[in-house]
């Protein structure tokens, strides 16, 4: 697809996934080391595993931008947002992936409208993988409310 051939606003909703995916890169790194300092170390290795399938999304849409005749530009990366416990870190990366999640709908959407098939495919993929982590994370925040609703009725009732 030559340049002239892209839509202005398929190039931005690029240029946000690449920040929104850049900034999910920082948050699970940072994460990750934050839960090891708190001796979890399993979560640690489960941010490190999102970090990479992150920065493999980063790698997706850089290839494409340069596909599409765009250099690579990552605008504004999201500040790393810290919870107190791994159930709020949960939280707060539910957030970061459900505004993923929102983007690639919206650039679904869009390339649909205007008749890019091939755009809408891509981003359609990536929407898939982000539902895929938004789903993960929301079943282990779950598991961690169950187990943490267990203690407090065995320690209670």
């Amino acid at each position: 697809m030559a340049m002239a051939a892209v839509h202005p606003r398929i190039l931005g909703y690029l240029g946000r996934a690449l920040s929104l995916e850049l900034s999910a890169v920082q948050q699970y790194m940072t994460q990750a080391s934050l839960v090891e300092l708190w001796g979890e170390n399993d979560a640690g290795a489960r941010f490190r595993q999102e970090t990479v399938e992150e920065l493999h999304h980063a790698e997706r849409i850089v290839q494409r931008m340069l596909t599409l005749g765009v250099a690579p530009a990552a605008s504004q990366l999201r500040p790393v947002q810290h919870a107190a416990d791994l159930p709020g870190l949960l939280s707060l990366n539910q957030g970061l992936e459900n505004d993923l999640i929102q983007l690639y709908s919206d650039a679904v959407r869009f390339s649909v409208l205007i008749g890019d098939a091939e755009n809408a495919d891509f981003f359609r993929a990536l929407w898939r993988d982000e539902q895929h982590h938004g789903q993960e994370l929301s079943a282990w925040l779950q598991s961690l409310q169950s187990l943490s609703s267990e203690r407090f009725e065995r320690a209670y009732f």
